[in-house]
């Protein structure tokens, strides 16, 4: 009985435990709600409370962007006003015993304002906070302002290209004039040709004409052009003037004319430009008249088998051997060498190569060209080696090519010859000398270890 009465009394004074509990409870809560508005609920998210009238409050999303009035949260608590837009990131509460809402600024961690705002300006500057600064109508002034800027500033780059570059229209009116004015070649030689032949002409006309004749007869089809006309009649006349510029200019445009063009070669030699140009060199003229006659025969020589045969017949290689024997006439010397050498050359690589029909009937034609027996007979291979002792390394190298190609036919004078074989160790030692310091250099293949191995070679067939 005694411990079922203890039992009751504990019961009996839980129960009265628990109600003094709960009415702590409600008197807390009561004393909390009247407390100063610091203790109000604080919310980061808006909610859907709705105002005395029923009617939800307005918030941003639902107001008109232009209507917005811009708010620009502290670190303080705000009362936000209805309308106003609130930056990302703020902090918002709603008041519970005044029913508005309050925004500021968050607060970092570490006491430092970093907020996103702060960054912002930070990076755009100096920022006026004022609510009434910017308001939609001042944004959108701001933004006409900044088109017509842009608007303005794209303008004085299309005038300054207008200032720079013409339009298109007025290119295309000044190409089209320019086309009507336009003359071709034909037209131009055609000029030319009638200046250099009209007796009203001077003489420095007409070696003008000459001139610029040379530079347009350079073209194969032009040349032919010149032919149809009838300007190289007119220019081999021209070798027989009395006139020194004359003779020069005129065989200065018909060497032009002859070189590489077949059928100008054949009209040519038809047309005694031949006959014509060895007068010139085997009497007594200028040496510019020597040069350009000897361009011309050159130029008739070279690829025309034909007019090499006709050389030999009318004693070619004695007039050019009388060169050698005339004081002033060294300049001439490398060039006639020259085209000896090329004279002989084209002949061996054609006899070396694969012959098909034409080169069959061209082989025919070289081979009626005795071009080596004639110079043995008339004795370039004493004439040739002197020229050695010259000291231009040009001279030596042409000299030494057309020995190299005379050896065959000159080994046994060669032989015979104590000054060649002491000019020949000469030039060995000096170039020997020049071949190590191109070598030093780092050029291996340089151009004195070729005139080297040239005379080695020419020594070792000795």
């Amino acid at each position: 009985v005694a411990m079922s009465q203890w039992a009751g009394l504990l019961s009996t004074a839980a129960k009265v435990n628990l109600l003094v509990l709960l009415v702590s409870v409600v008197f807390s809560w009561s004393s909390l709600s009247d407390r100063v508005p610091e203790f109000a609920l604080t919310k980061i998210e808006e909610s859907d409370i709705k105002d005395d009238s029923g009617n939800e409050p307005v918030t941003e999303d639902d107001a008109d962007p232009e209507d917005l009035e811009v708010f620009y949260p502290t670190h303080q608590w705000q009362t936000l006003r209805p309308g106003q837009a609130v930056p990302a990131g703020s902090h918002v509460r709603l008041n519970l015993q005044t029913g508005g809402r309050e925004a500021k600024l968050p607060d970092t961690e570490n006491g430092n304002r970093d907020t996103r705002e702060g960054r912002r300006r930070k990076r755009l500057g100096k920022v006026d906070v004022d609510a009434n600064s910017f308001t939609s109508q001042e944004l959108k002034e701001a933004l006409a302002k900044m088109k017509e800027s842009e608007k303005a500033e794209r303008k004085a780059q299309e005038e300054e290209v207008r200032k720079k570059f013409r339009p298109i229209e007025q290119l295309k009116e000044e190409f089209e004039k320019l086309n009507m004015k336009m003359e071709t070649d034909y037209e131009i030689m055609v000029k030319l040709i009638s200046k250099f032949n009209s007796s009203a002409s001077t003489l420095d006309e007409k070696v003008a004409a000459l001139y610029d004749l040379e530079y347009y007869v350079h073209q194969v089809d032009n040349a032919k052009d010149f032919l149809s006309m009838g300007g190289l009649r007119l220019v081999i006349d021209g070798l027989n003037s009395t006139e020194a510029a004359l003779k020069e200019h005129a065989a200065f445009v018909l060497g032009a004319a002859l070189s590489s063009n077949p059928k100008v070669q054949i009209e040519a030699i038809e047309g005694g430009a031949l006959q014509k140009l060895l007068v010139i060199l085997a009497t007594e003229q200028p040496l510019a008249v020597r040069k350009k006659a000897l361009f011309a025969l050159s130029s008739m020589l070279r690829h025309f088998p034909y007019a090499q045969q006709q050389f030999l017949k009318l004693g070619g290689l004695q007039v050019l051997r009388s060169l050698f024997r005339q004081k002033g006439m060294e300049t001439l010397h490398v060039r006639v060498v020259t085209l000896l050498y090329d004279l002989i050359m084209e002949k061996m690589l054609l006899e070396d190569s694969q012959h098909g029909e034409q080169l069959e009937e061209k082989l025919q034609q070289y081979r009626q060209v005795r071009l080596v027996p004639a110079v043995v007979e008339q004795d370039w291979c004493v004439l040739v080696p002197n020229l050695l002792a010259m000291p231009e390394h040009d001279t030596r190298e042409k000299v030494l090519k057309l020995v190299g190609v005379l050896m065959a036919f000159c080994r046994e004078h060669y032989r015979g010859d104590p000054a060649l074989g002491t000019t020949l160790g000469l030039l060995r030692s000096e170039y020997e000398e020049l071949a190590a310091q191109e070598q030093r250099e780092g050029d291996k293949d340089g151009y004195f270890g070729e005139l080297l191995g040239s005379i080695n070679t020419i020594i070792q067939e000795l």
